[in-house]
């Protein structure tokens, strides 16, 4: 149904090149990527917290929990669970997912990326640990701020880390689980939602500050994540919003090591986290903290006991699914030779068609013997396959590599022809994919370009978001009910009213709502043009002619300004004003051909430009009249339209700037001003401004082509 209506309004693709991810011929190949990620390193199995939907009964990527820690697809809130899991090295890309050199993409989008990498710079430093029972001999923090160090009174970890329940003492292990059970419930958004108020529970053991010898006492709160860092955190709350918070909740010490300008050793009334004097560090004492900061580092790093380091946000993507729409991951599990991958010959694995769906929270992979038993690749011996299936954004991060050639058997892409066609020139879509989708590909991308498989390093070289539609004040979605087909108003008012509409409705990085009036009023004026077009011109003597401007040369000047206008925001996609100039080019044309003022080549010239303009908005109608007026098939075969620079520039006149009526500014400015465009020119003139500071603007009064006047008092 989908594929009907993208043909019914027009929507031009090369239909041969089709792929569906869903069928064995293409999740063939997702697999052998798989392999390929494999056999370099970038795919591992690790147990790890994951977050876990319990409607969906599946684990969810970082990305795909939305909001207040809910899932994007059926906003039930997540819960964390550990599990076995399949990732992709991701973070092994880090630093280059964050360069977005050459790529022509929204700013919005690329910082999204680069806060979502989160790279932050700083030291790793490690506390003295001596606890019996314990092989470890430090724990070791993560900081941007080293030097804060002498200014730490207590440590925080994870409440999932490895060595608190070996470090917690007896009288404190009922408050400390009960304490870890709690965070559990919590999603990694709640844990780190700065509306929150901070909590922990002591776990009754103690680390060593080697700077000054200091017994440090360590806690466990939610907001420190394993997955981030090291898993722990140094508490400096006397530099730390958070920390100094938490300190005051539970009457820790709160000690000034970089002191604020003009401070007499008064206690801070709040948290100091800027640049400042170092104090009460020892041989560190009167540094600049920049300066001290690098000291402290180079000090411990001498010593063994800290270095220079970068920490990411980023984490490994998560690609396991317990679920069974997916591409089955390809490995064996044999008791004698551990985790083997299936071989290449033997791709693609099924899914069964048999398989049986239960709400247990497991794979329905799991429960079927057929798909679940198989043989060794390597011993022969018995073995069992892998049930959990991939993110479908493992088979979304190359469908364009398949594009190039979709059917091709006996490899996943014609390297050649991928080598011709990509990368992509202009991508369209959403900037909800921003860390998901788009950010996958770009990953996939680099990991084939390091396997020598393709010789570039981004998919996608221009991005462009576009809007979204609007019904009654909601976006329209499927989930909400509101979705708008397009076959009733495709049947009604052809397929050409619905595409311009589409494209007149609002900017098309914002969109717009949807009005069945707007579509009314656009087909309406394509049937306008359509008479316009068809009706014949008739050229009047000269003293029937009324409008004596609507000469051949303006008629000429208008032609070449709409040429360069249309094709100016058909390349930046601003379609909205491309139809608008489009409509005032047929207005004007009315007018003429009412005139009669310009012979008959002439007229024919310029609706000829009107048709082929038209001709990417609405193809079926343009088509039609370039036939019904003469023209051999078809008009997108033709040319594209040129400007004559000469005729297409705007013609110039003086703007009269007043201010309460008198005159303050004159300006020359282009005669296709407009009056938003000639209030802001005339409040920016450095001439006018003075009249203007302090002042409140009464009225904006504006004569077209001819003067501002700006009302104060």
């Amino acid at each position: 149904n989908m594929r009907r209506q993208l043909k019914s309004i027009g929507a031009i693709y090369d239909w041969t090149r089709e792929v569906i991810t869903c069928l064995p011929e293409y999740y063939k190949w997702t697999q052998w990527f798989f392999l390929k990620l494999y056999e370099a390193g970038l795919a591992y199995r690790g147990k790890a917290p994951v977050n876990w939907c319990p409607h969906c009964q599946t684990v969810l990527a970082n990305e795909q929990v939305v909001g207040e820690g809910v899932c994007e697809r059926c906003e039930t809130p997540v819960i964390r669970r550990d599990l076995e899991q399949w990732f992709f090295g991701i973070t092994r890309y880090a630093d280059e997912l964050m360069q977005h050199d050459g790529l022509d993409w929204p700013e919005r989008i690329k910082s999204m990326q680069r806060n979502w990498v989160g790279k932050s710079v700083g030291a790793e430093i490690a506390f003295a640990l001596d606890h019996p029972g314990v092989e470890e001999k430090e724990i070791r923090v993560f900081t941007t701020r080293p030097d804060t160090t002498f200014g730490v009174t207590f440590m925080v970890l994870a409440p999932e880390h490895p060595l608190v329940a070996r470090l917690t003492a007896p009288n404190r292990k009922a408050e400390v689980e009960e304490y870890i059970a709690r965070s559990r419930q919590q999603t990694e958004i709640e844990r780190l939602s700065t509306e929150r108020e901070k909590d922990g529970v002591f776990i009754g053991a103690y680390v060593k500050n080697h700077l000054n010898g200091e017994s440090v006492p360590i806690w466990i709160a939610d907001y420190v994540l394993l997955s981030y860092g090291t898993g722990a955190v140094m508490g400096v709350p006397a530099h730390d919003e958070r920390d100094f918070a938490f300190a005051q909740k539970y009457n820790l010490s709160i000690r000034v090591v970089v002191a604020p300008p003009g401070w007499q050793g008064e206690e801070l009334e709040q948290a100091y986290v800027e640049a400042g004097t170092m104090v009460n560090s020892g041989q560190f004492d009167g540094l600049p903290s920049e300066q001290g900061a690098a000291a402290i580092t180079d000090f411990l790093e001498k010593n063994g006991q800290g270095k220079s380091s970068v920490s990411y946000k980023l984490r490994d993507w998560l690609i396991s699914r317990q679920r069974y729409w997916g591409a089955p991951i390809p490995m064996i599990y044999c008791l004698d030779c551990g985790i083997v991958p299936v071989p290449e010959k033997d791709l693609p694995v099924l899914l069964p068609e048999d398989a049986e769906f239960k709400p247990t929270g497991e794979s329905p992979l799991k429960y079927n013997e057929a798909f679940v038993n198989t043989t060794c690749p390597r011993c022969g011996g018995p073995s069992q396959r892998e049930t959990d299936t991939m993110d479908t954004f493992m088979c979304s991060s190359w469908y364009f590599f398949r594009y190039t050639s979709p059917h091709c058997d006996t490899s996943a892409f014609d390297s050649e022809k991928a080598g011709h066609w990509l990368p992509v020139d202009l991508y369209t879509g959403g900037a909800e994919h921003a860390v998901m989708h788009l950010f996958y590909a770009r990953f996939f991308t680099k990991a084939l370009r390091d396997m020598g498989l393709i010789d570039f390093s981004e998919p996608f070289t221009r991005l462009f978001n576009q809007g979204v539609i609007i019904v009654e004040r909601q976006k329209m979605s499927k989930s909400k009910g509101n979705v708008i087909t397009p076959d009733e108003y495709v049947s009604e008012l052809g397929a050409d009213a619905v595409r311009a509409y589409l494209m007149f409705i609002g900017p098309w990085e914002q969109g717009g709502e949807w009005n069945d009036s707007g579509i009314s009023g656009i087909s309406r004026w394509l049937t306008r043009i359509w008479n316009l077009v068809t009706s014949g011109y008739k050229q009047k003597t000269p003293g029937q002619v009324q409008d004596i401007e609507q000469t051949p040369r303006a008629l000429s000047r208008v032609t070449h300004q709409t040429i360069r206008k249309v094709t100016e925001d058909l390349e930046k996609l601003r379609f909205n004003t491309m139809i608008a100039a489009l409509m005032e080019f047929s207005n004007y044309l009315a007018k003429v051909r009412e005139n009669g003022s310009v012979d008959d080549s002439d007229w024919k010239k310029s609706i000829d430009t009107l048709m082929l303009l038209l001709a990417p908005t609405a193809p079926h109608l343009a088509e039609e009249l370039w036939q019904q007026t003469g023209h051999d098939y078809s008009i997108h075969n033709q040319p594209w339209p040129k400007w004559d620079p000469e005729l297409a520039e705007d013609e110039e006149i003086t703007l009269v700037i007043q201010v309460n009526g008198k005159l303050r500014d004159r300006i020359i400015v282009p005669a296709s001003t407009t009056e938003v465009e000639a209030i802001q020119i005339a409040a920016e003139s450095t001439r006018v401004k003075p009249y203007l500071e302090g002042k409140e603007a009464l009225r904006k009064i504006y004569v077209p082509g001819k003067l501002v006047n700006i009302v104060v008092r």
